[in-house]
């Protein structure tokens, strides 16, 4: 029996990189997936395409889950065309990084709503639909900065080290209705993004790791599907760190 069979998962900014592989991941292994995209619509699009292949329900949605409401008939609609939620994996997130002196009013809030308040949006409302079913798992992807911070990254820092605290929190309240929330902290991990950077860069980074390589998409899929199943039945309130030893 897959991992994830008959279960329904909904995965926020799937349309590339990391949520893009745990899409896919999840599809493999028996859930009905609902995505959301909001820039890449070409790229959310051909996702849906593909992952029908698995054979389970598959649906994107384009929406934008900053958005208070947005994310309220987000879930909704899930819930109408699916008939239920039992995962979330909060994961759409962006960076606008400069150093503190020169980072803008509107650097700060775009990457706090983005990645923050996002995750607050979706748990809240997914949240009630988990409490009638007394089960539910959330899986939120911090970072290592969120962790250990970075110099040039302090909105982006604040951001991912809030989506702990704030899981850490949410974990408590809700583990007794069997609703289980833990924290994925990726380290260096290839995407379309760490592709256009100097391959010298990436070298120089990649020598600092205990393990000597950049991370796959794959590693931090492999561990959202680890979380997510009931493998982790007894886990919650925990932050997972896929970093190769970085942390």
């Amino acid at each position: 029996m897959k991992l994830l069979e008959g279960k329904t998962a909904l995965i926020t900014g799937a349309s590339k990189g990391i949520g893009r592989k745990i899409a896919e991941k999840f599809a493999e292994q028996g859930a009905n997936v609902a995505f959301t995209y909001l820039s890449s619509v070409e790229k959310g699009q051909a996702l849906e395409q593909e992952l029908q292949a698995y054979g389970t329900k598959i649906k994107g949605y384009r929406s934008d889950a900053s958005k208070f409401e947005a994310a309220e008939q987000l879930v909704s609609d899930i819930v109408s065309e699916f008939g239920t939620l039992d995962i979330v994996v909060n994961n759409a997130g962006i960076t606008k990084d400069g150093l503190l002196l020169r980072m803008t009013e509107d650097q700060w809030d775009d990457v706090l709503e983005i990645n923050l308040k996002s995750v607050f949006n979706v748990t809240k409302a997914a949240s009630r639909i988990m409490m009638k079913n007394r089960n539910g798992v959330f899986i939120n992807m911090s970072s290592v900065v969120g962790v250990q911070g970075n110099a040039g990254q302090a909105n982006y820092a604040a951001s991912k080290a809030g989506i702990i605290g704030f899981s850490k929190s949410v974990a408590k309240e809700l583990g007794s209705r069997n609703i289980r929330t833990n924290v994925i902290a990726p380290g260096f991990i290839r995407t379309e993004m760490t592709d256009v950077l100097d391959p010298k860069v990436v070298e120089g980074w990649e020598q600092n790791i205990p393990l000597k390589r950049a991370g796959e998409t794959e590693d931090v899929a492999n561990a959202c599907l680890f979380l997510a199943s009931d493998l982790a039945a007894y886990i919650n309130g925990q932050v997972l760190s896929v970093c190769g030893g970085m942390l």
